[in-house]
């Protein structure tokens, strides 16, 4: 998990902490992960980054991995153009192919102050069913997968639908959109 107060764009690897899917207690750097524990894989840290505590979301995270063992990456991020939307009650639509395959369905969790155990416990419900990509309503959004390339494909994707729906909303033209149908199977 990304500690306290690191920037997204300036992550390195002192900047993750490991956490115990089952406690929540934090994992010191030295110790190797075994199969089966519950534990996020092995970060190296500096021995100046060795204080660093976990995000104030990291019920949040751990909630989810608690429901949903297939997911081994969760991306929490704050969207400007999904959450401008969200704010306008309108939801994503999902206009390309690409769009479909990595979104398949966007989800909402009613709002919940940041960092509390009412939010926590509302993402895990939303992402129970499957749905990988959800609006924390007035906050941010989570996007999970099974790695970590996936998750930040599914996060760009999701973003990207965002941004033209915003587009189509300004043009006056959202009414006439529809979402592309997700692949077969999905």
């Amino acid at each position: 998990m990304t500690g306290a107060g690191t920037w997204l764009d300036r992550l390195s690897r002192p900047s993750f902490v490991r956490v115990r899917i089952s406690d929540g207690g934090t994992v010191p750097s030295g110790d190797a992960p075994h199969a089966g524990t519950g534990t996020m894989p092995a970060m190296r840290r500096t021995a100046d980054a060795l204080d660093v505590s976990p995000s104030s979301e990291v019920a949040l995270h751990l909630a989810t991995y608690r429901v949903r063992p297939d997911v081994t990456a969760i991306i929490h991020l704050h969207p400007q153009t999904a959450l401008l939307l969200d704010a306008l009650g309108e939801r994503i639509r999902l206009l390309t192919t690409d769009h479909a395959f990595y979104v398949r369905r966007v989800g909402t969790v009613p709002f919940h102050p940041p960092g509390t155990a009412e939010l926590a416990e509302a993402a895990a419900e939303a992402a129970r069913d499957g749905t990988n990509c959800f609006v924390l309503r007035r906050h941010g959004c989570s996007v999970l997968a099974d790695s970590i390339e996936l998750a930040h494909k599914r996060a760009y994707n999701f973003e990207e639908a965002a941004q033209l729906t915003y587009r189509a909303l300004a043009l006056g033209r959202l009414a006439s959109l529809t979402d592309q149908p997700p692949p077969a199977g999905a």
